[in-house]
């Protein structure tokens, strides 16, 4: 196979990303576009040893699961690259590259039954952040980022953003800090918060009002992020409250202002948002017993100096997972109970993989569906120790 073939193929199965499987010659390849059972001429415009990438041509034969998408910005907007497939692919798809991820990275063949946690695939984002476009003749629009590209698109709606911000942004009443050419908004009920304009807030989450900042990271599918804190009380349900606990990478404190241990560490590099967390979490330090910590330090300067003598920790990394050294110090903390909230599938089968060989076993995984139509993938893995 050369760059230039052209070829018929039958598309297997999503990867991630968000490309096409298909196979060519005993390689494979790889088409964005496409859904699983779709029967494509393509064309290669990338080869590698063993794999390549091409470009969809023609649709010979649509996929059962295909479907048109619902947003006229579907081509040139970076975002919904999925939206041509039906929700419910969508979901046994990253279900899959999940399972994958554990199997080809991880090297762990035997997986609990991964649950499923599907999200309402429209009007279900609270988080945006908007790029300002300077267009010709001195008119600013607000858009996003093409796919594959650099290059900015203004939009006049998006049918996946929470009611009150696509009410805002049809109505052009979004206006950007004069210093920025892109800024974050979140909306949820009746409350608006974006930078440039009144961007701190307490957004109700569950049964209780959350301090957060528009210009801080704060989960973006409030529904989604409930499910989750739900599931975590559940795990934690099953400890003695008395045992002290740790929310690494704990942003504004979400989970430490609804996990029921009196005695919590909070670490977080963000110096705003661990000084929310605190303000989150202010109430539950109200009573004699209870004791709260707040480390404005990176997670490995944290660890260095932590005896990691906890009875449960929460984990919810960026996307390129654990250091080497926090990977480490976990898996030789033979920790009651860990549970670790990922947004990347291949960075959190490489974590599991250590945390296993260091005597923990995997007792669950849950995938939720933060982001209809998009490859995102999050997930909760929750993780007990053999020797404890």
């Amino acid at each position: 196979m050369s760059i230039g073939t052209i070829f018929s193929t039958q598309v297997e199965q999503l990867v991630a990303g968000g490309a096409g499987l298909a196979r060519y010659e005993g390689q494979s390849v790889f088409i964005d576009n496409s859904c699983p059972g779709d029967t494509l001429l393509a064309r290669v415009y990338e080869e590698h040893r063993g794999w390549a990438r091409a470009k969809a041509l023609e649709l010979i034969a649509p996929s059962p699961q295909r479907v048109t998408p619902f947003c006229p910005f579907h081509q040139t907007c970076g975002g919904c690259s999925l939206q041509h497939i039906a929700y419910e692919t969508q979901l046994t798809e990253k279900e899959h590259i999940l399972r994958d991820a554990f199997t080809h990275i991880g090297g762990i063949s035997m997986l609990p039954a991964i649950t499923v946690r599907s999200s309402p695939p429209f009007e279900y984002r609270n988080r945006f952040q908007f790029h300002y476009i300077r267009e010709g003749s001195g008119k600013m629009a607000l858009g996003f980022k093409e796919r594959n590209s650099d290059t900015l698109v203004s939009v006049s709606d998006c049918p996946i953003a929470d009611p009150l911000i696509r009410q805002a942004l049809t109505g052009k009443r979004l206006t950007p800090p004069p210093e920025k050419d892109r800024f974050s908004v979140y909306a949820r009920g009746d409350i608006l918060l974006s930078e440039g304009g009144k961007s701190r807030g307490a957004v109700p989450i569950l049964d209780r009002y959350v301090l957060m900042d528009a210009g801080v990271f704060f989960q973006s599918n409030a529904l989604m992020l409930e499910a989750l804190i739900q599931d975590l009380l559940a795990v934690s349900a099953e400890l003695d409250t008395s045992l002290s606990a740790a929310d690494i990478y704990c942003g504004v404190g979400t989970f430490a202002a609804f996990l029921p241990f009196p005695r919590m560490d909070l670490i977080e590099q963000n110096k705003v948002a661990i000084s929310l967390a605190r303000e989150n979490t202010r109430n539950k330090g109200t009573r004699a017993q209870s004791s709260f910590r707040y480390f404005a330090q990176s997670a490995d300067d944290w660890a260095r100096a932590s005896a990691f003598d906890y009875g449960f920790v929460v984990l919810d990394p960026p996307r390129q997972g654990l250091s080497p050294l926090l990977r480490k110090r976990l898996a030789r903390a033979a920790l009651p109970l860990l549970a670790y909230v990922s947004c990347s599938p291949a960075t959190l089968a490489r974590d599991a993989k250590e945390l296993l060989s260091g005597g923990y076993r995997l007792r669950s995984l849950t995938f939720y569906d933060f982001y209809p139509h998009t490859p995102h993938i999050e997930s909760l893995a929750v993780f007990t120790h053999t020797g404890v």
